[in-house]
C-alpha cells in the first residue's frame, strides 16, 4: 500500500523523486524518504509525516545524483517514525531498498540472520529482506540482481522492491509479486519506476508493466532487461499510457475529492460511451462478447470486491437478479478465499476494484481460476493486475482517482454494472422491449441529472453544519438504495471519523432503533416509489423517537418533505438507476462534514488508496 518511485538517467534524480512521491502520496502518508547515489556514496533522507515534511527536512542537504529511489509509507510492520521509514540500508551500507508489500516469513528469516551476526535497527519486515540480500551477495560474491533473485525465492509474501548498489551505480534493479510496479522508458535512455503510472506520465508514455515474479534491470546505458525468478529472459511488452497530466492536478478545487465528485457528470458519460445508443436502441459490452454464451448460461454470478467496490457489487446483485434473472452472490474478497467456497465451472466470478491491484480480490480470483470458473474484471486502471489475470473484463474509464475515499469510481462501476445487467436482460428476453428502451433513455440522461443534483451543494453544506458534531449516524435505504446507504455510511466514517452504519430501512426496528434519540442523525434514502409508503412509516418511527431525519427525495416529493427535518431533492429516474443519483448528496454530505470538522479529506488517517496487502 506504499508508494515507490525510482529513476536512473541523465537528469537530476531528486526532483523526479519528490514530484513522484507527491503524486503517489495517496498510497500512503505515514512517512517518506529518498536515497540518492552521490559521487560514490548513498545519501539517505527519511522523515515521519508527509512528503512536504521530508522536502523541508532535506532543503539544506546535498541532493545531486543521476540515480535514486523514493518511498511514501503506509505502515504495516512497525509504527510510523523515522527509523521505520524507507529506504532501508543493508548492514554494510552498500545496498539501499524500498518496498511495498508484506514479507510474511520475516520473523523466521530475521532469527536466522541474527544468528549470522546481522543487527537490525527497525521493526520492519523490509529491513529483513535487505539483510537477506546482503547476506547472499557477500556469501557468494553475487551481483545485486542475482542476490535479489535468490533472496526472493526464499521469501513468502507480496513485494514490489527497487534497489541500488553503491558499488555498481550503473543499474536500478526492481522486482514484483502481487504488488504493482511499472517501468517507464524515457526518450533519452533513462528509466522511471513507480507503483503506478502517475509519476511517470509527465516524462514518458512508454511503459512496461512487470508481471509477478519478474525482475527488471534498468541500466544507465539505456538497456532494460527483464527476467523471471527462474532466470528466464522475457520479451519487453511496451505499452502506451492513456493518461493526461491534467487529470493528476486539482484543477482549481481545494481537494481532489470535491473535484472527483464533480467529475462524475463526465465520468458516468465516459463509462457509457460506445456501450449504449439511444437512437439505435442497443446496449453492449465488448469485454463480454467472447464469453457471452457462457455468461448467459451461468448457474450464478459471484461478485468479489472490497469496500466501496463491494457496495457496487451489491447494487449489481439487485440489477442482475431483477432484470436478467441470474442468481447473484456478492462476497467480501477478504473472506471469500478463506471460507472454502463452493465454486463451479458454470459460475462466473466478477472482480470489482478501482485500482485493479487489491490483494484480497486478486487472491479470490486465483481461487476462482483454480476451480475453473470464468473470471471477469471491472477495474479503472489500465494494465493493472486484475485486468491482466482475468479471462475478460471492462474498464470504467473514470480517470485517476486520487482522493482516498472513492466517489467517481463507485458511480463508474455502478454505471458499467447497470449496462451489464441491461445487456444480459435484453439478450435473455427477461425484460420487455419497451422497458429496455425506457432504461436506455433514462440511463443516457443520468449525467445531466447528476449535474443537477450537484447544484444542491449549498443546501447540503448547511445541513452538514447542523450535524457536524454528531458522534453517530444511521443511513437507511430499501431495495436498490440499501447498498447506497452502506456506501454513504462508509464515506462518513472514512473521512469525518464519525461512526455510521447503513441498514435496510425495515431492519431498523430489529435493533438499531434503540439508538435513536435527539442527537442521532438518520439519513434516509427515500426515492423508491415501489416502497414509498413503507419509507414514510420508517421516517415516522424515527421522528417519534426525536431522531433528526435527513431525507434524500425526488423533486416531486411532497409527503416526506413535509415530515423530515431536512430534505435534499434529486431528479427522478427509473428505480434501478436511482443509486447513480442518490449517492451524490451522500458524497457531498460526508465531504462537507469532514471539512467542517477539520479533517484531511483527501488523506484520511490510517487509510491508503490501494490496498495491495492482506
Amino acid at each position: 500500500m506504499c508508494g515507490i518511485v525510482g529513476y536512473i538517467g541523465k537528469k537530476d534524480a531528486y526532483p523526479v523523486l519528490i514530484k513522484g512521491l507527491k503524486r503517489l502520496e495517496y498510497r500512503g502518508y505515514d512517512s517518506a524518504g529518498v536515497a540518492l547515489y552521490n559521487n560514490g556514496d548513498l545519501l539517505v533522507y527519511k522523515k515521519k509525516g508527509k512528503v512536504a515534511d521530508l522536502e523541508n527536512f532535506i532543503k539544506d542537504q546535498p541532493t545531486t545524483g543521476f540515480l535514486g529511489i523514493g518511498h511514501t509509507r503506509w505502515a504495516t510492520h512497525g509504527k510510523p517514525d523515522d527509523l521505520n521509514a524507507h529506504p532501508h540500508i543493508s548492514g554494510d551500507g552498500r545496498i539501499v531498498m524500498i518496498h511495498n508489500g508484506i514479507i510474511e516469513n520475516y520473523a523466521v528469516l530475521k532469527n536466522a540472520l541474527i544468528k549470522l551476526g546481522h543487527k537490525f535497527t527497525s521493526e520492519t519486515d523490509t529491513e529483513v529482506l535487505i539483510h537477506l540480500i546482503e547476506e547472499l551477495q557477500k556469501r557468494d560474491n553475487l551481483p545485486l540482481e542475482e542476490a535479489l533473485r535468490m533472496a526472493l525465492t526464499k521469501v513468502i509474501g507480496a513485494y514490489a522492491v527497487v534497489l541500488i548498489d553503491k558499488k555498481d551505480p550503473t543499474k536500478l534493479i526492481a522486482a514484483r509479486k502481487q504488488s504493482p510496479l511499472v517501468v517507464g522508458i524515457g526518450e533519452d535512455g533513462d528509466f522511471y519506476m513507480a507503483s503506478d503510472a502517475t509519476p511517470i506520465v509527465e516524462f514518458t508514455r512508454r511503459v512496461v508493466y512487470l508481471n509477478d515474479e519478474e525482475i527488471a534491470i534498468a541500466g544507465i546505458d539505456g538497456k532494460l532487461t527483464i527476467k523471471t525468478l527462474g532466470n528466464k529472459l522475457q520479451n519487453l511488452n511496451i505499452q502506451e499510457l492513456d493518461l493526461e497530466i491534467e487529470a493528476l492536478e486539482k484543477g482549481g478545487y481545494d481537494y481532489f475529492m470535491l473535484k472527483e465528485i464533480n467529475e462524475q457528470v463526465a465520468t458516468i458519460a465516459d463509462a457509457m460511451r460506445g456501450r449504449l445508443s439511444v437512437e439505435e436502441g442497443w446496449v453492449k459490452l465488448g469485454g463480454m462478447e467472447q464469453y457471452l454464451n457462457r455468461i448467459l448460461r451461468a448457474d450464478r454470478i459471484i461478485f468479489t470486491a472490497c469496500g466501496t467496490s463491494w457496495h457496487a457489487g451489491m447494487v449489481a446483485e439487485y440489477l442482475i437478479e431483477d432484470l436478467a434473472r441470474i442468481p447473484v452472490e456478492v462476497e467480501y474478497a477478504s473472506e471469500f478465499r478463506y471460507r472454502n467456497p463452493i465454486i463451479k465451472e458454470t459460475d462466473v466470478v466478477i472482480a470489482i476494484s478501482q485500482s485493479g491491484e487489491t490483494a484480497d480480490t486478486l487472491a479470490a480470483l486465483e481461487l476462482a481460476k483454480e476451480k475453473g470458473a470464468l473470471t471477469y474484471g471491472i477495474v479503472n486502471v489500465i494494465g493493472s493486475s486484475i485486468a491482466r489475470v482475468t479471462d475478460a473484463g471492462s474498464y470504467i474509464h473514470a480517470g485517476p482517482e486520487i482522493g482516498v475515499a472513492s466517489t467517481k469510481a463507485f458511480t463508474g462501476q455502478t454505471t458499467l454494472l447497470t449496462l451489464m445487467a441491461m445487456y444480459l436482460a435484453h439478450l435473455k428476453g427477461t425484460i420487455s422491449e419497451s422497458y429496455f428502451h425506457e432504461l436506455i433513455s433514462e440511463l443516457s440522461l443520468i449525467p445531466e441529472k447528476v449535474e443537477k443534483a450537484l447544484k444542491n451543494s449549498a443546501i447540503i453544506e448547511s445541513i452538514a453544519e447542523k450535524i457536524k458534531d454528531s458522534t453517530n449516524a444511521i443511513y437507511l435505504g430499501r431495495g436498490y438504495n440499501f447498498p447506497v446507504a452502506l456506501e454513504g455510511a462508509l464515506k462518513l466514517k472514512e473521512i469525518s471519523y464519525i461512526h455510521a452504519e447503513g441498514y435496510p430501512a425495515a431492519e431498523m426496528k430489529h435493533g438499531p432503533i434503540a439508538l435513536i434519540d435527539e442527537n442521532m442523525p438518520v439519513i434516509v434514502i427515500a426515492t423508491n416509489k415501489s416502497a414509498y409508503d413503507k419509507i414514510v412509516s420508517n421516517i415516522q418511527e424515527v421522528k417519534a423517537r426525536k431522531g433528526i431525519v435527513i431525507a434524500i427525495v425526488t423533486e416531486d416529493d411532497e409527503i416526506i418533505s413535509g415530515i423530515a427535518d431536512y430534505t435534499i431533492a434529486i431528479p427522478d429516474t427509473a428505480e434501478p438507476l436511482t443509486p447513480l443519483l442518490s449517492v451524490i448528496p451522500l458524497q457531498l454530505l460526508s465531504y462537507y462534514i469532514a471539512l467542517k470538522r477539520g479533517c484531511n479529506v483527501d488523506q484520511p488517517r490510517n487509510l491508503a488508496k490501494s490496498v495491495t496487502v492482506e
